[in-house]
């Protein structure tokens, strides 16, 4: 009997024991929780057609990010008819009868999300680091879409499964995709705010909302909140380029300068929070640059935009005409763009597959930050070095006194002189007409000539 109990009180003992070091060790991490991660290597990337071979992430993954932010058409789910003038389906012309892109079934969505999400380069990065993102029009599911696309929820679903968003997330519960995340211990913050920029968007050309009401609500808040070092904004859409206004009657991009409002809008609010620290991130339009507008707010906005990790408007041409997008890219006027040294082309656009980096040295004195744009080997295409300093606001200076308003980063692209504004179309009409022309002048010289060789024939 007694050996019985003395068995029985070390079992409860060891029991005890257990127990206590249990909640000995619960109450220790609940004391003395673990420091939220220092981020200081983030890449971001868009346009990611999920049929196309995907090296770039290769060099993405030798930059060893700790955060990869996806800025949209992270897979291409609509689909698209080809170029016809003529016949039953003419997709474009004055005949047009019929849109060239459409969109797929939910079950061709998923197998598109599932093809990308296999990518072995990106498979192997999901590992290494935390990914997240936002959606543009192509996996939103069709071409230039708004609110008036009807698969928008159902894509909403796809998009987060495909980011591996927790069943119980807010972005799942609300309409629209915009989130928010906070990283690093105090004095090294960085807040990203993912913004969508379809499922509330009015037309192009209504000068409407891009946000809609509950989101520029939750975005008031999220600037109004606690500061950070460093707030990056990510649009799937260019903020500070208007390129639509120097490239057009030729074609148009879709960008914030489109609903003109909106972007004062999202600048004051900027303003009127105090937010200091803030950069934006883009992608969208197939090409890669950095601009910079120094009138929105009372110190620079930069955009660094990235476009596209395979879809890029130099591979529209066979590689020996490449020389000719690069030529027109530099002919094309832009106010906002920022030139310099590190430039790999003279116009300071990348028209190749890319990806953008934020590298930041939080140790430095000041502290500051490389937002650079780089090629399918990881290699410097563009870039441009911040410092945190100068992303302030600073009650002494008006963001809109004469001075600055001559400074060149001021200067919208609908300012300039209508002749400078259309350079690009009026070279390429004249180009045009040079071509007719001399193709009537060659069509006119070989008549007259094969009409003097019969003419000569007959007479001998």
């Amino acid at each position: 009997m007694a050996v019985a109990l003395s068995v029985w009180n070390l079992i409860t003992l060891l029991i005890l024991s257990i127990a206590v070091i249990y909640c000995v060790g619960a109450l220790q991490d609940n004391s003395f929780p673990s420091p939220p991660l220092l981020v200081s290597r983030i890449a971001f990337g868009s346009c990611a057609h999920q049929s196309s071979p995907q090296p770039i992430w290769d060099a993405i993954i030798n930059f060893d990010p700790q955060l990869f932010i996806h800025l949209g058409d992270n897979i291409y789910g609509d689909n698209k008819r080809p170029f016809r003038m003529f016949g039953k389906e003419r997709t474009i012309g004055p005949w047009k009868n019929m849109p060239r892109f459409y969109p797929s079934s939910e079950q061709e969505m998923l197998k598109k999300y599932e093809m990308a999400k296999q990518v072995p380069g990106y498979s192997q990065l999901r590992k290494k680091a935390q990914v997240i993102g936002t959606w543009d029009d192509h996996d939103y599911g069709l071409n230039d879409a708004g609110k008036e696309f009807s698969g928008r929820n159902s894509n909403q679903r796809l998009l987060l499964d495909f980011l591996d968003e927790d069943e119980d997330s807010p972005r799942r519960k609300q309409d629209g995709v915009y989130a928010s995340y906070l990283f690093g211990p105090k004095g090294k913050q960085i807040k990203v705010i993912l913004l969508d920029t379809r499922y509330h968007r009015d037309p192009i050309g209504s000068d409407g909302t891009i946000l809609g009401d509950s989101q520029w609500a939750w975005l008031e808040k999220e600037l109004k909140g606690p500061g950070s070092e460093l707030t990056i904004i990510a649009s799937s859409i260019q903020v500070v380029s208007n390129l639509s206004a120097t490239t057009g009657p030729l074609f148009g991009m879709e960008s914030w300068a489109r609903f003109p409002k909106e972007r004062k809008r999202l600048f004051k609010l900027i303003t009127d929070t105090k937010r200091n620290g803030v950069l934006f991130i883009s992608g969208d339009v197939h090409f890669g640059e950095i601009t910079r507008y120094d009138c929105g707010t009372e110190y620079s906005l930069y955009d660094i935009t990235s476009s596209g990790l395979t879809q890029a408007v130099e591979l529209a041409v066979p590689p020996p005409l490449a020389f000719i997008v690069r030529f027109l890219a530099w002919l094309t006027p832009s106010t906002m763009r920022i030139y310099n040294q590190k430039c790999r082309y003279k116009s300071c656009v990348y028209g190749q597959r890319n990806f953008g980096t934020i590298e930041i040295q939080w140790d430095a004195t000041p502290q500051r930050m490389k937002a650079e744009v780089r090629d399918l080997t990881g290699a410097l295409v563009t870039g441009v070095d911040i410092l945190f300093s100068d992303l302030q606001h600073r009650n002494t200076v008006s963001a809109f006194d004469e001075e600055k308003v001559k400074h060149r980063h001021c200067t919208l692209e609908t300012d300039l002189p209508w002749i400078v504004r259309r350079r690009l179309a009026f070279f390429c009409f004249g180009a045009i007409a040079a071509l007719l022309v001399g193709l009537v002048l060659v069509t006119y010289m070989l008549v007259r000539i094969s009409k003097k060789l019969v003419t000569k024939f007959k007479v001998d």
